[in-house]
């Protein structure tokens, strides 16, 4: 089979392996579609600590049962299936409590085990321990089913920032993510949802796809101005960053308003993690500031029936399909910003 598998940073290649065959507990899987994020850019450039080359790179997957390891009960080949790609160990302090998004021995698809930019994977039995082997609802495609991974990640930030009915609800950054971000408000009752970005090309790309009340590019004019104008000097009651940006964090402290919630969904560059706070700020306005880390089996769940539904449409933030063999052109295309997702169909 063909997969597509980092061997160090700047060295990804299209190559041959040998097809996979399951162990105890695990089920292979044919991979229809395995969407790609900035995180796979970031491997590409970068590489990753967690990653031991070669390794098969890919997280969000969805495809359908091929073959059954020993032990595993209640799949059977043909069903379709959404994986995780953040594994919990389901047995520690922080896993018993609930708190799997921060569980300490978190593994990775993509990372510790091989990923789905591959035309057949083994889910590892881990997966399934957890309860992460996902049913694709009836009328969900495959591309639609490998979005509920960032989905769900974007559901894990608004419930720990609290986003709500009636709530102003500010987005800052248009990607894939930002795009998930104003239709997930708006689902939870948002009244209003701004969306801000640096480029306006991309900016444009968005606002016509996910159609937000209101839209501010940062290069053209003063985004804190403009959501307080917006806001009727109010502020925003939510402001989430869904960039990897410290100046975007900076500015999210100025313009939400009184007893306001921060999300810091975007992570920072490891060697610029530091941002400038005024402590006053968030003393006297009472003002809340959180992080998101990823997401649980349960809001993967969520997250397709999210889809499902259609109270959160994916199909048409898929901008671009390509096959295996064009990964390296998928890459280009997210880092360079000319879609919104885009997904590789093995």
């Amino acid at each position: 089979m063909k997969v597509v598998r980092f061997h160090a940073p700047g060295d990804v290649r299209v190559e041959d392996a040998p097809e996979p065959t399951p162990g105890p507990g695990e089920v292979r899987i044919r991979v229809r579609n395995c969407s790609t994020c900035g995180t796979d850019v970031k491997i590409w450039r970068f590489g990753h600590h967690h990653i031991d080359p070669p390794r098969v790179m890919g997280h969000e997957i969805a495809g359908e049962i091929v073959e059954i390891g020993a032990e595993v009960t209640g799949w059977q080949p043909g069903d379709r299936v959404q994986v995780i790609a953040a594994i919990p160990c389901g047995r520690c302090d922080q896993c018993r409590r609930g708190r799997m998004t921060v569980c300490p021995n978190q593994e990775s698809i993509g990372y510790h085990y091989e990923g789905g930019f591959a035309q057949y994977m083994v889910v590892p039995a881990k997966v399934l321990a957890v309860d992460g082997l996902n049913r694709i609802p009836d009328g969900v495609s495959f591309a639609e089913a490998s979005v509920a991974e960032p989905l769900a990640c974007v559901l894990n930030g608004q419930e720990l920032a609290r986003v709500g009915e009636g709530d102003d609800v500010v987005v800052i950054g248009s990607g894939p993510i930002g795009c998930l971000h104003v239709r997930l408000a708006r689902a939870r009752g948002a009244a209003r949802v701004t969306l801000v970005d640096l480029n306006r090309d991309r900016l444009d790309l968005a606002a016509a796809l996910v159609a937000p009340d209101a839209t501010v590019c940062a290069a053209e004019t003063d985004p804190v101005d403009a959501v307080l104008k917006v806001t009727d000097g109010a502020g925003a009651d939510v402001v989430i960053t869904a960039a990897a940006s410290g100046a975007a964090q900076e500015q999210a402290l100025q313009m939400v308003g009184r007893q306001g919630r921060i999300s810091f969904f975007g992570g920072l560059p490891k060697d610029r993690p530091v941002i400038a706070v005024d402590a006053n700020l968030v003393h006297y306005r009472e003002l809340t500031i959180v992080g998101a880390n990823g997401s649980s089996p349960a809001h993967n769940k969520a997250a397709l029936q999210l889809i499902a539904s259609g109270a959160v449409p994916v199909a048409d933030l898929i901008t671009d399909r390509l096959p295996l063999e064009r990964a390296l052109d998928a890459f280009d295309i997210v880092s360079r910003g000319a879609g919104i997702k885009v997904t590789i169909e093995p």
